[in-house]
C-alpha cells in the first residue's frame, strides 16, 4: 500500500478518535466492565475493539472491491480524484462539531437510542458478547467511518480496502481503549473544541487524496504510473506463429 494512503488511513483514524469517545463511547462504557475483572478488564476492552476493528476491515473490503473495478476499468486516477472531493464535501458538511451523519433528522435520533442501549443487551461477561459488541458497533452508522471507507475505494483491492480500514480502526484505537479505561474523561466542551479542528483535517487528507490521483510524480505521494505502451514490432515478434521465427527475449514479455 502507497504511504499516501497509509498516513490518510492512520490520520482519519486519529482524528475520528475524539470523534468516536463522544458518538461511541456510551457503548463502551455501558458494557459494565470494572477493574474486578484484572487481566479480563484489559483483555475484554481489547476484545470490544478488535470486534469494531473486524467490522471495519471487512467494510473495507468490501469497498475495496469495488475499487478494484475502477482499477481494472482504467479509472483508479478519476477515483482516487473523486475520492478526496467527496471527503474536502464531507470535512465540509462536519463543521460545528457535529457528525454529518446525525445532520440525517431520521437517522438522529435513532442512533442516539441504539448507541446508547446497545451495550446494555450485550452485558455478558464473556468475550463472545464483546467481540459480538464490537461487530454491531462497527455497522452502526458513522459520518468518520463513512469518510474512512469512501477514501478505502481509493485503495485498488480487495486486501487493500480491509488492511485500509484496518489501520483506520488502529487509528481509533488509543481513544477508544483508554475511554473504557477511565470513563469519559473529557469534558463535552472541551471535545466540543477539539472536534472543530477534525474537518480541517478532513481537507487536508482530501486535498492528499487528489495530489494522488493527478500522478504528479511526487515519490510516495503522488507517483506516476507509466502506461504500457507495445510497438508494432513488440507485436511481430511475439505474435508470430511461423515455428522457423525466432523470438527475441529482450523484447517478449
Amino acid at each position: 500500500m502507497e504511504i499516501a494512503l497509509i498516513i490518510s488511513a492512520i490520520g482519519l483514524g486519529f482524528a475520528s478518535g475524539f470523534h468516536c469517545i463522544g458518538m461511541c463511547g456510551p457503548i463502551a462504557l455501558s458494557m459494565g466492565l470494572t477493574k474486578k475483572q484484572a487481566t479480563n478488564y484489559y483483555l475484554q476492552n481489547l476484545t470490544y475493539q478488535l470486534g469494531r476493528i473486524f467490522t471495519y476491515a471487512f467494510l473495507g473490503a468490501i469497498l475495496g472491491i469495488v475499487g478494484e473495478g475502477f482499477e481494472m476499468a482504467g479509472f483508479q486516477r478519476y477515483l482516487t480524484i473523486t475520492v478526496g472531493v467527496l471527503l474536502i464535501i464531507m470535512a465540509l458538511f462536519s463543521f460545528g462539531g457535529k457528525d454529518f451523519a446525525s445532520k440525517i433528522p431520521f437517522i438522529s435520533q435513532f442512533l442516539f437510542k441504539v448507541k446508547l442501549n446497545l451495550g446494555k443487551l450485550l452485558q455478558k461477561s464473556d468475550y463472545r458478547s464483546r467481540f459480538t459488541t464490537g461487530i454491531l458497533n462497527g455497522f452502526l452508522p458513522c459520518g468518520m467511518v463513512y469518510m474512512a471507507l469512501t477514501a478505502s475505494l481509493a485503495s485498488g483491492g480487495v486486501w487493500q480496502g480491509a488492511l485500509y480500514m484496518t489501520l483506520f480502526g488502529l487509528g481509533t484505537l488509543p481513544f477508544m481503549f483508554t475511554v473504557v479505561l477511565v470513563g469519559n474523561l473529557m469534558s463535552q466542551a472541551f471535545r466540543q473544541k477539539i472536534l472543530k479542528f477534525i474537518p480541517i483535517v478532513m481537507i487536508i487528507l482530501g486535498g492528499l487524496f487528489i495530489i494522488r490521483g493527478l500522478e504528479l510524480g511526487i515519490p510516495y505521494v503522488s507517483p506516476k504510473k507509466a502506461a504500457m505502451k507495445v510497438s508494432p514490432e513488440h507485436d511481430i515478434n511475439c505474435t508470430n506463429t511461423d515455428p522457423n521465427h525466432k523470438h527475441n527475449p529482450e523484447t517478449c514479455h
